[in-house]
């Protein structure tokens, strides 16, 4: 049977905690699921309230020693996963997890490699923050002309790979900069890439959110160390000679 497993790092969201798990394991699926949260050395009692929530719930809970990044903790989550695909989930109410059947649909239907949920596309709930949405789009565009590939919304959590192309990147972002690697990573190969419409119910700084405009500066330097400075070879191991090749028409 085929399984999604599901990275849910986190880092002091105590506040909603609880909420947010329950209304991620009730959300449906038509595959089996692996739920793998990374707490990444929370100092506000995330971890108590993850503990308790493993010991009613069939999820596997890892704890950081240290804080790293939501990079970091991404890395540490695909090094656990088991699934024949692996996406991220914010721990948040940001992002809606009824919208995951419909962006494994070409996953399961062989119609993609990888599949981006966007923020943008027509058809997106459309209520943004001004600065977050146009920092988002400035940065979006500046990937899509370094890349070489076009997106709607790069920075976007809902991203969703089969597991044995993510597992071959050898991704060393620490921070929000694994957004950007991960799409210069996968513009190198001829993959299949599908972008789909998602909702979004963004939040402000006081109900948590934690980028802000110094990793917008990071993302610049990311997006020329990955897309210009790192080359197909040494940004993939044991890369599966599928991906290396043009996708049959």
């Amino acid at each position: 049977m085929l399984k999604l497993s599901v990275i849910v790092p986190v880092y002091n969201e105590a506040l909603n905690l609880p909420h947010v798990v329950e209304r991620l394991l009730a959300a449906p699926c038509p595959i089996e699921r692996e739920w793998i949260i990374v707490d990444d050395c929370s100092t506000d009692g995330s971890q108590q309230i993850l503990r308790q929530v493993a010991e009613r719930h069939p999820l596997r809970l890892i704890e950081q020693p240290q804080n790293g990044g939501k990079g970091s903790a991404v890395r540490r989550g695909i090094a656990e996963a088991t699934g024949d695909f692996i996406m991220i989930q914010d721990a948040d109410f940001e992002y809606d997890p009824r919208d995951v059947p419909r962006l494994l649909e070409p996953l399961l239907a062989d119609q993609a490699d990888v599949v981006y949920g966007s923020r943008f596309r027509d058809g997106a709930a459309q209520v943004h923050r001004t600065y977050h949405y146009l920092v988002n789009r400035a940065l979006t565009l500046l990937s899509n002309a370094t890349s070489g590939i076009y997106l709607t919304d790069m920075e976007t959590c809902y991203k969703l790979f089969r597991a044995d192309l993510l597992r071959a990147m050898k991704l060393n972002s620490n921070r929000f900069g694994i957004e950007v690697e991960l799409t210069a990573l996968i513009a190198k190969l001829p993959v299949r890439v599908v972008e789909l419409p998602i909702s979004y119910a963004p939040r402000n700084r006081l109900q948590g959110k934690k980028i802000n405009w110094k990793d917008g500066v990071a993302a610049l330097v990311h997006m020329v160390r990955y897309n210009y400075l790192v080359s197909p070879d040494d940004a993939f191991v044991d890369l599966p000679a599928r991906y290396r090749e043009p996708p049959k028409q």
